[in-house]
């Protein structure tokens, strides 16, 4: 190796500041004093910690083997070395700043769930919790300010979160979550002409390009109810010879005869008339190219995640939380570098005394 100057070490013996002088057989930087000549092998702690969380995450973050991270040996030995980047729990500082649009979203880890805000293509914040409730979105949403408009699937607590967080701001339903939902209700081969249209109405919603095709689509709608209302609001009444579907309670005395085909309407005209499908058309928002869908978090954070999870499948579940905690702070807008979150106490963490049996 070359000569340069080192001046984190000193000299043994004369106390000098020491020069690199090559590596040792064992491939560790080797020093010498230009003074007296003495020689010695300087550890860099700091240095190995840094290389060591780089190829953690490397590995954490990748598809590679634990073996094949880096030239640590074994993966025994890999692990080992690694195990203290374990307690770096990496978070992503609130700015303040109003974002145009806000996508928001939750994805399942075991018996947790992370629910997710993303900003243009940067993730500006997540919240853990064991199910999607409103407290758990409040959690999240109440750490920024309002955006303009904020899109989301309708999932459960989100409505209520938004009204008591960000009543400031428009909403717009994820569309192809929309089509998912008529979806469900009709089958993707409905028997009926009712079903038949509808079904063509809920797949037309991601086509729909301008104000002047969202209001022909609206009309579309007022016009399949005009048609096929009639069994929207047909009932049937229990009797003797009327076999109850098994959805039906035991002391329910009438039913909806087609509720299916009731719920996929009602789900389409509820957001008409809420006015959330076509947000993203409004006057107000041209230009700021406002979203129709959740697929930037879905398709693109939440795929990762999962594909991240699939390669390092038989990691526990807080293992599992610290390797989507990493990807989505690496994924923010400014990021500090890894080495920079590592504390003595992660090295050492603190252990709790042991407890011990109450005297009898």
């Amino acid at each position: 190796g070359g000569w340069g100057a080192c001046i984190s070490l000193e000299c043994l013996i004369c106390g000098r500041a020491l020069v690199r002088n090559g590596k040792t057989a064992a491939g560790k930087q080797r020093y010498r004093c230009l003074e007296c000549g003495a020689s010695r092998s300087g550890e860099r702690p700091d240095v190995s910690r840094r290389a060591e969380l780089d190829a953690f995450l490397g590995w954490l973050l990748g598809a590679g083997s634990q073996a094949g991270a880096v030239s640590f040996g074994t993966a025994r030995s890999f692990r080992r070395r690694t195990a203290w980047c374990w307690n770096i729990s990496p978070a992503i500082p609130a700015t303040g700043e109003v974002h145009d649009q806000v996508q928001i979203d939750g994805i399942y880890v075991g018996s947790w769930c992370c629910l997710i805000a993303i900003a243009g293509e940067h993730v500006i914040g997540w919240q853990w919790c064991d199910t999607e409730k409103k407290a758990a979105w409040a959690a999240l949403l109440q750490r920024f300010p309002a955006p303009r408009v904020v899109i989301t699937d309708g999932g459960s607590g989100i409505a209520a979160a938004l009204s008591d967080c960000w009543s400031d701001s428009a909403v717009q339903r994820c569309l192809v979550h929309v089509q998912r939902n008529v979806r469900t209700h009709l089958t993707s081969r409905p028997r009926t002409e009712a079903g038949k249209a509808l079904l063509r109405l809920g797949r037309a919603l991601t086509r729909i390009r301008t104000s002047a095709q969202a209001a022909a689509w609206l009309g579309h709608l007022n016009d399949w109810y005009q048609d096929y209302g009639d069994l929207v609001r047909a009932r049937t009444y229990r009797g003797t010879t009327t076999p109850a579907p098994a959805w039906v309670r035991a002391n329910q005395t009438w039913w909806f005869t087609h509720d299916r085909l009731r719920k996929a309407y009602r789900l389409l005209e509820r957001l008409s008339q809420a006015g959330t499908l076509f947000t993203y058309l409004r006057h107000e928002f041209i230009g700021l190219d406002i979203a129709a869908t959740t697929n930037r978090i879905e398709g693109g954070t939440n795929a990762q995640l999962r594909l991240i999870l699939r390669a390092h499948r038989g990691m526990s579940e807080e293992h599992q939380k610290r390797a989507i905690e990493w990807y989505l702070y690496l994924h923010s807008e400014t990021p500090v570098p890894p080495a920079r979150l590592i504390r003595p106490e992660h090295q050492t963490p603190i252990r709790l005394p042991a407890q011990t049996a109450p005297d009898q």
